[in-house]
């Protein structure tokens, strides 16, 4: 699988039907769904950067969704909350549109940090947790953003712990760490993990694939066509590699 991962102000509907001819999957914002974390995102536009504020951010996730009802690619949003209530929302309306959310336990900012949204939720499994049991209760597919090399963080067991509340996948940023998709793998053996950071052509797709990541994600990069077109030939064949492989042990061909 290749994946679009969110980009704050920029992946929206338009962005995800651009990349549809390469992607599989597109995870459209991050969208701040509630006062805390709108709170933050402003606060990170007023110093430059780009954030869906729309004046009804669950209103806004369902347009979006609508838009890609028709769409050839399967539809996730990213949201960020310190409440659990707004994801539960989120992930209802995700269910009716067949689309994946996903809780961002991911984003490093400093503004975000500070009210307990991003990486911070990694140090807060209980938190993050009832999230996670919330959105699959409202019948979503759930993913779950995270970043590897967090102080503190033993990320294959909240993986482990993440899959047992309900996720359905986990989506690393490996920070240059590949290896440890290989650890989370192995911990949440029953999760789609999916890698993420630098994914740019066959050798770094394929050195996460080898790792044991079912699928890879590009980030700043997915609106290029050349990357995309070339990671997207990157997993099929290793894709048909694999089918072969099984092939030849007797594997699902046997």
């Amino acid at each position: 699988m290749l994946a679009l991962a969110s980009l704050s102000g920029a992946a929206d509907a338009d962005w995800a039907r651009a990349g549809a001819p390469y992607a599989d999957l597109a995870l459209l914002g991050g969208v701040a769904l509630d006062a805390d974390s709108r709170g933050a995102a402003r606060e990170l536009v007023a110093r430059g950067r780009e954030e869906f504020l729309p004046d009804d951010p669950l209103a806004f996730v369902d347009t979006q969704l609508a838009t890609l009802d028709d769409a050839p690619i399967r539809a996730g949003v990213n949201v960020r909350s310190t409440t659990v209530d707004p994801i539960r929302e989120a992930a209802t309306t995700c269910a009716d549109h067949g689309a994946i959310l996903e809780i961002n336990a991911h984003c490093r900012q400093e503004e975000l940090c500070a009210v307990g949204c991003g990486e911070t939720l990694l140090r807060d499994t209980e938190r993050l947790t009832a999230s996670v049991a919330a959105a699959a209760a409202a019948g979503a597919t759930v993913s779950v953003k995270v970043r590897a090399e967090v102080d503190g963080v033993d990320l294959p067991a909240t993986a482990r712990t993440l899959t047992d509340a309900g996720a359905d996948a986990i989506h690393v940023d490996a920070m240059d760490s590949e290896p440890r998709i290989a650890d989370v793998a192995a911990a949440a053996p029953d999760a789609f993990v999916l890698a993420n950071n630098g994914v740019r052509d066959r050798t770094t797709t394929w050195e996460y694939l080898a790792h044991g990541a079912d699928g890879v994600s590009v980030g700043r990069p997915s609106d290029d066509p050349a990357v995309l077109e070339r990671v997207a030939r990157a997993v099929t064949d290793w894709e048909r590699r694999g089918r072969r492989e099984a092939g030849r042990d007797g594997g699902v061909l046997g």
